[in-house]
């Protein structure tokens, strides 16, 4: 189940707050608490009531990959000089691992996995993550062997501020070969186009990846034309977005991208914690509106684009 792949790491000291395992050391014997086996899946016993987002500021994660082994996820936090900041800057949400990445994650893996020509697939593209936060979309793509991988953040981001930097190290410096040279992180905000990474990467991505980056109706221009500015010729975006701050707010993204020149090319809901019997995700068509919608924190909307 996806929602289990991520979850508080096995502790070797229960009383630690914010453990950080240490994955080389395999010595010690694990204490897995019952909060933690009950959190890693609460999404399956409570579907309708699971959060659509993992972590604490400042927490280490642990996600479990069947194909690339677990990766050790540092959550970002506001530091303590920054306590201050302004709301605007805290409207980022960096703080937390949301589930539509880890939607963008899975598909990326099992597209690797099988060595298919599934829309997931990045071996040999070039990846631009836009609000990436602790950057796992990016952390899977340069393991499923993606060219090059670009993982980006308003530069007011806490991910900004360590988080990030200690993902991509950790989780692919340590790897044979290490991977962590292929993966760089820039702060980039959505529509200011006139800095050196804009200019010197105009039409440089084939794949873009934007996972629950649309909460503030405001930015959508401004983030629709970032994409515009950054997509290859020939290039695909990949939306997913939970439904936590409403489908009226989606839909809403999803009609400015046409306006930008845009079309789309694959949509489709998706189930974040059920599968069928066979192990398939389950499916429906994307609908904008839908009548007395109860269980919309179980589904995400799915997306590709493509220019005209």
């Amino acid at each position: 189940m996806l929602q289990s792949r991520i979850r508080p790491p096995p502790r070797a000291n229960p009383t630690s707050t914010v453990p950080t395992p240490d994955l080389d050391n395999n010595s010690e014997e694990i204490d897995e608490s019952p909060e933690d086996i009950f959190g890693a899946y609460l999404a399956h016993l409570l579907p309708d009531d699971a959060p659509s987002f993992h972590g604490d500021p400042g927490q280490h994660l642990l996600y479990s990959s069947p194909r690339y082994g677990d990766l050790d996820i540092m959550v970002p936090s506001y530091p303590d000089s920054n306590a201050n900041r302004s709301d605007a800057a805290r409207r980022l949400f960096a703080h937390f691992v949301w589930s539509a990445g880890l939607v963008v994650a899975e598909g990326v893996e099992l597209a690797d996995q099988a060595q298919s020509k599934s829309i997931w697939a990045m071996e040999g593209e070039t990846v631009l993550e836009l609000g990436a936060g602790a950057a796992v979309p990016s952390l899977i793509c340069a393991l499923a062997k993606a060219k090059a991988v670009t993982a980006t953040d308003h530069p007011s981001s806490p991910a900004l501020t360590g988080a990030m930097a200690f993902n991509i190290k950790y989780n692919l410096s340590n790897r044979n070969p290490p991977l962590n040279g292929n993966v760089s992180m820039q702060p980039h905000q959505w529509g200011v186009l006139d800095d050196e990474f804009s200019i010197q990467n105009k039409g440089s991505f084939t794949r873009i990846i934007a996972a629950d980056c649309f909460w503030m109706r405001e930015q959508h221009g401004n983030l629709a034309r970032t994409m515009q500015w950054f997509l290859s010729p020939g290039g695909r975006i990949f939306i997913v977005a939970g439904f936590h701050t409403g489908r009226p707010i989606v839909a809403g993204f999803l009609e400015t991208v046409l306006e930008y020149g845009f079309v789309i090319e694959t949509i489709y809901e998706r189930d974040l914690f059920e599968t069928t019997k066979d192990g398939a995700e389950i499916r429906r068509e994307w609908m904008p509106h839908r009548e007395g919608e109860v269980d919309r924190s179980r589904w995400c909307v799915i997306a590709v684009l493509k220019r005209e």
